[in-house]
This record gives C-alpha cells, structure tokens and sequence, in this order.
C-alpha cells in the first residue's frame, strides 16, 4: 500500500464546539485488507522453525560460547542477523539490519565484563510526518539453566525466549513487505536473564537521542498453550500494563492524570486498550487478556527499560505457565520432564501472539499519531463535555474521534466521529460521569491510541 500519495487536505480550522459529526464519519471497527493479509501471512511453521534453530545453539547463556557457528549466544546472534538480512532482501532491501553491541560490566549475574549485543531490524516509515513516530517490538534471545552464573551446561530456552524472538524475526519477515507511515523496530535482544542490559542499553540512547517511541511490546513466554496442571487454553494472551509508576517522587504528568480519576489512563494502559481492540478483531476467537500490573510477582521483563524511561511499554505472555519449563537443567525426576524444551512449545499458538503483535503494529504504524494537548474544558457547570486539542500533521488525516466509557469500564464503549475540529462538545455526558479521549483518524479509517485530557479552565 503506497503511503506516500496521498493528496494533502486544508489545515485543521477552530469550529463552533457543537459541530454535526458527521464530517468524518469513519468505520474504525473495519477491517483493513493490509493487515488481514498480514496477519494471514504469519507462518507457525516458520516460527516452530526458528524456535527449532535457536535451541539448536545448546545454550545462550549470556556468558557462553561466542566463536563457534554451532554453539552458543555468539552463533546464534549471527543466525539472527542472517536471517533478519535474508528477509529483508527478499522484502526489497527496507530492512535495515544492524549489531548494537557494547561491554556491560560484571556483576552479581555476569562473573566478567561481556559483550552484549542486540539484534536490531529497523523499517523505516514512508510518510515525512510519520517516519519519526516508532513502534518497537522484542523477544531476547538469551536463555539459561537453573544456575543463572552456568554458561557451560545445556539451556535450550525454546519457551524462555526462543518463542518471543521466533514470533519478532516472523513478524519482521512478513511486515518488510509492506509499507507504514510510522517506523517499525523488530528487536532480538540479549542479557535479559542477567539483568535486562540489552533492553535497558537501547533504551537509554533513545531517550537520549530523544526518540519518540509511540508504542514498545516485548514477547516473553509466548510459546505454551498448556499450564502445569494439564489444562489447555489457546484462546488467549495476557498483556501486562502499568497504570502510575511506583515513584518516589511524583512527576507532574502523573500528578495531572490522577488528581481527575485518570490512573487507569496511563499511556501503557491506553496502549494496551488498542491492543486488545485491534488484536481481537483481526485475530478470530482469540482474547488479549489485560493483566493491570507491570509484570508477574518476582518477574520482570524487556518492556521495564522502557517504562522507567517515561515511553508506553507492554509485556505480552502465555496464560498459564509451566516452571518446569523455565529457568530448570534438562533432566527426568520422578518421571517429570523437566527443562525448557522444543517439545512443550506450540508454535500454533505462538503464531496467533504474533499475529496480535503484527496486527497492533501495523494499525498504529499506519494510523496518525494520538493527538496532543488533549484538554478538558472546566470554565463553567455544566452537563455536557468539551474537548480541545492541538492539530494532527499527518496529511492523510481525516479527522477526530471522541471516546468515552463509564469510570468503572476498562475498554472505551462508545465513541463519535467528530469532524476535522480541534474542539467539540459531546452533549449530554456529563464528564463528572465518564472517562473521555481522543483519537486522531486517518482516510482509510487507521485510528490512532486514544488521548486522555488534562483538565483546564
């Protein structure tokens, strides 16, 4: 889809706040033939594939083996980059493949200084306002035993995280096909076992390089559809989401969100809304979880760099897991297989957490950017609800669309097209009575993440 053709349209105007909306009205619950297609293109095989060859390593122990082409984290990072090459050429050469490596020093997880490096897929945006905006997604591929400190002995890591890193190098073969308005990272990082250093390095230099990062998901134990006690359940993914950081001192962004009711406003959580709206409607009979917390008790993931960094982050992991297939040496006890092996990963359901994953990126690397200086006007008593907000550049931007649920809803539940406006008033609902936002929409109906408005006089 050429999205660099579109015809430029007038620049946003202040109309009277009561404006019929019926100036843009879009179907947002359509689906778009894009990322159908993208979605469908997304192989179990392929991914049962690269799971197969990642545990083919042995191990990918941060610490282990980095000469050998057969065995070890080093020859399994060159794998990955090969194979992020091999796509991308086969896509028209968008792919933009490069090493970000550098030396973490040693610690309580890592007995000497390391190279750490990230493999890193990079597909840029076509659209000059959009192209700026990224969207990152990741999987580490380190792996480890039931000795964080043993980079010798066998940690095949097929769930933990060869699941994650499998459905990133799929999802970033079939999306360098297409084009987006937005720019798109695919991301294959190390030491997370050890301490998140890959994710926490990347993200560093992007906040540092003032990286407008719209949007960041990690895939983490995507790989098992069956839980400890036998029960199978392919039919959903949890989706951590963090509402207010845990902080010792309050920002004063954070302190505007909650003072009217908005901690379930957070970016993550309104990240994680758009998730689950997209990935349900394009994955038939599959369910996105939303789990309100950061991560798991005594857990962590890649996703937690970004946070800490102020950036929407999201962590994307099966619904039942089984600990005998993580962080365990390969052995047989009392007739239970433990270890963290090929044969308890179900690439079937692997594939349909990636396609949630492409689905969420692809409509917001499409869509325009969620609008900004969002605001609640509050001069005056009143039983209805008036919005402003600042103007969207995007070129192929059609207009607006406001959204509302009750205080005690998780999911928006209504919503109105408003026009291409910068300020409208939504009659009789009361914004004393429900939660409100904004969403910027594009010609072919791509909305973007909704917008929490501050307060203001």
């Amino acid at each position: 889809m050429a999205l660099n053709a579109h015809r430029p349209i007038p620049a946003l105007l202040m109309l009277a706040i009561a404006l019929p909306a019926t100036a843009a009205s879009v179907d947002t619950q359509a689906r778009q033939a894009q990322i159908v297609q993208i979605v469908a293109d997304i192989s179990p095989q392929r991914i049962a594939a690269y799971v197969d060859k990642l545990v083919s390593f042995q191990t990918r122990h941060t610490a282990s083996e980095t000469v050998s082409d057969t065995r070890g984290i080093g020859a399994a990072r060159r794998w990955i980059q090969s194979e992020m090459v091999r796509c991308g050429a086969a896509a028209g050469g968008r792919l933009q493949v490069s090493m970000d490596a550098f030396i973490q020093p040693a610690g309580p997880r890592l007995v000497a200084p390391t190279e750490i490096v990230n493999v890193v897929a990079t597909l840029p945006g076509t659209q000059p306002a959009g192209r700026a905006r990224v969207y990152v997604v990741s999987g580490h591929y380190d792996s480890i035993n039931g000795d964080q400190l043993n980079a010798d002995a066998a940690a095949p890591g097929a769930n933990d995280d060869a699941s994650g890193t499998a459905a990133v190098i799929e999802m970033a073969c079939v999306m360098a096909h297409y084009q987006f308005d937005a720019t798109l990272v695919f991301m294959a990082v190390a030491g997370e076992e050890q301490g998140l250093f890959g994710s926490t390095h990347w993200a560093d230099n992007a906040r540092r390089n003032n990286m407008n990062i719209a949007g960041m998901f990690t895939n983490d134990i995507i790989g098992s559809s069956r839980a400890d006690d036998g029960r199978v359940d392919g039919t959903q993914v949890r989706l951590f989401a963090e509402g207010i950081p845990a902080v010792s001192a309050m920002p004063d962004a954070i302190r505007g969100l909650i003072a009217p009711g908005g901690e379930n406003d957070s970016l993550s959580r309104q990240l994680a809304r758009h998730v689950k709206e997209v990935g349900e409607r394009y994955v038939d009979n599959f369910k996105v979880t939303v789990i309100q917390r950061r991560d798991r008790y005594l857990r962590g993931g890649d996703h937690i760099p970004f946070l800490e960094r102020g950036y929407a982050a999201l962590r994307f992991t099966e619904p039942n897991e089984d600990f005998r297939h993580q962080h365990q040496f390969v052995r047989v006890e009392d007739a239970t297989r433990f270890g963290d092996l090929t044969e308890f990963v179900d690439p079937l359901y692997v594939a349909r957490v990636a396609g949630v994953n492409a689905a969420a990126l692809a409509s917001l690397a499409m869509a325009p950017a969620a609008p900004q200086q969002v605001l609640m006007r509050t001069a005056k008593l009143e039983n209805d609800s008036t919005l402003s907000w600042q103007a969207n550049p995007e070129p192929d931007l059609l207009g607006y669309r406001i959204v509302w649920r009750e205080t005690t809803a998780s999911q928006w539940q209504d919503g109105l097209d408003v026009g291409n406006v910068t300020q409208y008033t939504v009659k009789g609902h009361s914004k004393d009575n429900y939660f409100f936002g904004v969403k910027a929409v594009n010609r072919e109906g791509n909305a973007s993440v909704a917008t929490y408005p501050v307060p203001a006089r």
